[in-house]
């Protein structure tokens, strides 16, 4: 898989643990990881190699017009694409890419302990989670719930951190069937020490074997 973590927005100091965690989620998956933050590498030649592409922590502007297509015509030839926590703060005025991850981010409150409510029906796609899992994060607010349109595999409960806007049914994790291809999101792992979390390490190792079809599930809506 191919873990690309370019960024001109905001940098998150998480993404050399994430890139860390993901060699080693990789590793136990059997997949060789290879990371760049060189957009030329999303290119046609370049990602026929690759099982799936992973966006980790990016943001702002990332992709020129043809790499944009290249990506389109990589999962539309079947391929999985997973996001990490800001690739939902990326690519605002390409409405492919919205659709791709799902929703795109508005705002966050500071970084404090929430409850997430893992939906029972998805933990074979979200991870071996307990069905109420607390843990710290920034907790991001999206411009509009994806629900409807993707599978909503954990909610966090706004009850139980401050300053949270989207109500009662706040989406944080999903995954979806997306233009011939396969998508999952995370909204977590804004902090260092979510890579170093058997249950966050285990929350990704779920998507990447749903991106790269290794678990052999759908993820219809």
């Amino acid at each position: 898989m191919l873990v690309f973590s370019r960024t001109t927005g905001f940098r998150h100091q998480s993404i050399p643990d994430g890139i860390a965690a993901l060699r080693g989620i990789g590793a136990r998956l059997g997949l060789a990881v290879d990371a760049t933050e060189d957009a030329t590498r999303i290119a046609d030649d370049d990602l026929a190699g690759y099982q799936a592409v992973v966006f980790l922590s990016t943001t702002g502007d990332l992709l020129d017009d043809g790499q944009q297509a290249a990506l389109q015509r990589y999962l539309r030839g079947g391929h999985g694409w997973l996001g990490v926590h800001a690739a939902s703060d990326a690519e605002y005025g390409w409405p492919w890419y919205a659709g791709l991850v799902g929703a795109q981010f508005r705002r966050h409150p500071a970084v404090q302990p929430a409850t997430v409510v893992v939906d029972p029906a998805g933990r074979g796609l979200a991870g071996p989670l307990p069905r109420q899992w607390r843990r710290t994060d920034e907790w991001y607010d999206f411009r509009a719930n994806p629900r409807g349109k993707v599978r909503v595999l954990a909610t966090v409960d706004e009850a139980t951190y401050a300053d949270g806007g989207m109500g009662a049914d706040h989406p944080i994790a999903w995954c979806h069937d997306y233009d011939g291809g396969r998508s999952w999101y995370t909204a977590m792992g804004h902090t260092v020490e979510s890579f170093h979390e058997p249950l966050f390490l285990a929350h990704l190792a779920a998507g990447l074997r749903y991106v790269t079809g290794q678990s052999g599930a759908d993820c219809p809506p």
